[in-house]
């Protein structure tokens, strides 16, 4: 049955994930920039679909009048973001080594600052994911109303699947990945374009379905702070559009050679597409008059019933009205990028949590790759965490994003500020007019960079620290503190097994008991071998729990041959793991310096069930004598029948058994 269950398992698992990649196959799975653009750049890419959404969404507090201000607020987020890219580019020709920023914070500013990143970004990957996955399922739900009503269900199951997507390994995904980012990119092209077209050459009358409509605004006549208020939380609330940048200099070591070059290179190609996919919107959104509120009872002259479509979804309804392919090819090409954008989290997030497990800040078994060369645990942990996150927000954007890009910002800072020492560190000893100048070119852009984050992450701490950015830095501070006890940890574990030096000496003594619970042939095969280890001493020892059955084996015992002595041990509470522990105990204190042998006599089973009719007290005392110095443990199987037949099953069955001697059986 054991077999059975572990061929099914290996089976299923390999359906599930596909045959395991040899270490020596690494390489294969390096990208070429057509598939690293999909692979990286889908959440810059898709942000689109929510980050100007939630500009206007912000803005409909103060009425339809404020959302003149939503072009000059979409500016100063391009104009972020061109910063931030232009910064970027020169971390993937500095640490090419996949480390992003935390390698550059932790390397110019210390282990703290690198820590602070590492936390920041390990958050900032999972809300990734879980808005990304949220907003899919609201832009499915505009043009499928049974998503709309199911859509926790429908984000858990997009992030179960492409959690196995990616457990089969990157370039597999990368392939699969590139055909709906791109179809993305031209469907949000062809939309602009025409849309663009038909309003400004053709002169049609182009109008979203909520065109029209009236808002009821919380606060109609905002005038001075608290307008500056509302317009740097729209502002801040639009950056979320910079999230996914950061992923590129993380996997400088997934492109192809010359690594850097390919990253610098995809780095632009990103921003540029990212930029005037964001401004197109906003612009296009003001020209078919969009009305978007926080709930459809703010929205005056909405018909009765009427469910509020994503921004996207309602773009792509005016532009290709009377043309359903097009709205149809718009949202669903949406969805999926929004599915895939998480794809940026599941590649960026396992090889952050490798660099930090390898720098033993997590436990160890995120540092190893899985079967298809991806790090399977950290790409499980990610999705668990996500899952989290969308079913106790209910999969609404809305509440995930103001948790959204503190973490992000709070890297940009930190690996900004970083980028400046390194250059500043670099021209002190540098003497080359030619590199002096590009290292100085360098050192300004990354200030200019610096600044400009700093700016924002101030703004977004106070426009969204009430509204739910407080969870993310808890989060955050929650899983520095406990990298630092993991590191502690690790330190004090290595701390004993270094510094103590073994002196070789060995024991004075050694005493050996053999455990019994009746006279058979796992017991004498036990005692033979406990003889055979030639201690200075051996026994065995009975536990009392049933009088009358201790009587016949002692009798047993006496009849026989053996001439090791039998000690009987009583239990008055029938105990059986407590009295061996404390005669063990007792004579560890008798003779500290002598080390004590303890032979457990142990069926093998050949079924499930089989093992959980036996080996329960001897598992019971094992894991309890483990705990004692001084103590070895040694367990002398018996095998069963039941498991010859299941090796003897193993081994016919196995492809190949004939020519490897195993032909008789057959």
């Amino acid at each position: 049955m054991l077999t059975k269950v572990s061929k099914l398992t290996t089976a299923a698992k390999r359906m599930l994930v596909g045959r395991p990649f040899r270490s020596d196959s690494l390489g294969h799975t390096l990208l070429p920039k057509r598939i690293a653009l999909p692979v990286f750049a889908s959440d810059a890419l898709s942000s689109v679909a929510y980050a100007p959404e939630e500009i206007f969404l912000v803005l409909s507090v103060a009425g339809l009048s404020a959302y003149t201000y939503a072009p000059w607020v979409g500016l100063a987020v391009a104009l972020v973001m061109a910063v931030v890219v232009a910064s970027y580019r020169q971390n993937v020709h500095a640490y090419p080594s996949g480390g992003g920023d935390y390698e550059v914070a932790t390397k110019n500013l210390g282990p703290t600052a690198g820590l602070t990143v590492g936390s920041a970004l390990l958050v900032d990957y999972v809300l990734t994911v879980a808005v990304s996955i949220s907003s899919a399922a609201s832009n499915i739900g505009s043009a499928v109303p049974f998503v709309s009503t199911h859509k926790v269900l429908f984000a858990v199951a997009a992030i179960v699947i492409l959690t196995a997507m990616n457990l089969r390994g990157v370039r597999e995904s990368g392939t699969l990945f590139a055909i709906p980012v791109y179809a993305f990119m031209i469907g949000m092209f062809v939309m602009l374009v025409w849309g663009f077209f038909r309003i400004g050459l053709l002169g049609d009358q182009v109008h979203a379905e909520s065109y029209g409509f009236g808002l009821k605004a919380e606060e109609e006549h905002l005038l001075g702070l608290p307008l500056v208020f509302l317009i740097a939380r729209a502002f801040s609330s639009g950056c979320a559009a910079l999230t996914g940048v950061e992923a590129i200099s993380n996997g400088v070591p997934a492109f192809r050679k010359p690594k850097s070059r390919n990253a610098a290179t995809t780095l632009l190609l990103l921003g540029s597409i990212a930029i005037v996919m964001f401004m197109g919107m906003i612009v296009l959104t003001q020209k078919v008059g969009v009305v978007y509120a926080h709930n459809t009872s703010d929205l005056i002259g909405a018909p009765a019933g009427y469910e509020q479509k994503t921004l996207v979804a309602q773009l792509a309804g005016a532009v290709f009205h009377g043309f359903p392919a097009g709205f149809y090819f718009v949202t669903i090409v949406t969805a999926l990028i929004l599915v895939l954008a998480a794809n940026t989290a599941f590649n960026g997030f396992p090889v952050l949590g490798s660099i930090l497990a390898q720098d033993r800040f997590l436990p160890r078994q995120l540092h190893t790759r899985g079967d298809r060369l991806a790090f399977s645990n950290g790409i499980i942990f990610l999705a668990g965490a996500a899952i989290a996150f969308v079913v106790f927000f209910g999969a609404e954007v809305t509440k995930l994003i103001q948790l959204y890009i503190v973490g992000v910002f709070v890297s940009f800072v930190l690996s900004q500020t970083g980028m400046l020492r390194h250059w500043t560190r670099l021209l002190r000893t540098e003497t080359d007019p030619t590199q002096r100048a590009r290292m100085k070119r360098s050192r300004v852009i990354n200030a200019v960079g610096l600044t400009m984050t700093a700016t924002v992450l101030v703004i977004v701490l106070v426009t969204k620290f009430l509204a739910g950015a407080w969870i993310a830095i808890v989060t955050m501070a929650a899983i520095f503190g406990l990298m630092k006890l993991i590191r502690r940890h690790y330190d004090t574990v290595s701390r004993e097994l270094d510094e103590t030096e073994w002196d070789g000496v060995l024991p004075s003594r050694t005493h050996s008991i053999v455990l019994v619970s009746k006279l058979h042939l796992p017991t004498k095969r036990a005692i033979a071998y406990a003889r055979a280890t030639r201690p200075d001493t051996i026994e065995a020892i009975t536990v009392n729990v049933d009088e009358p059955d201790t009587r016949a084996l002692v009798r047993e015992w006496e009849r026989s041959d053996i001439s090791v002595p039998l000690k009987v041990i009583e239990s008055p509470y029938r105990e059986i793991t407590k009295p061996v522990m404390d005669y063990v105990k007792r004579m560890r204190r008798d003779s500290p310096r002598d080390v004590v042998t303890v032979f457990i006599p142990e069926y093998v089973v050949g079924h499930w069930w089989e093992q959980l009719l036996h080996n329960q007290s001897a598992l019971r005392l094992k894991g309890r004598l483990l705990f004692e110095p001084g103590v070895m443990v040694t367990s002398v199987p018996w095998q069963l029948t039941s498991s010859a037949k299941a090796r003897a099953g193993r081994e016919i069955s196995a492809p190949g058994s004939v020519r490897r001697g195993y032909g008789d059986e057959l």
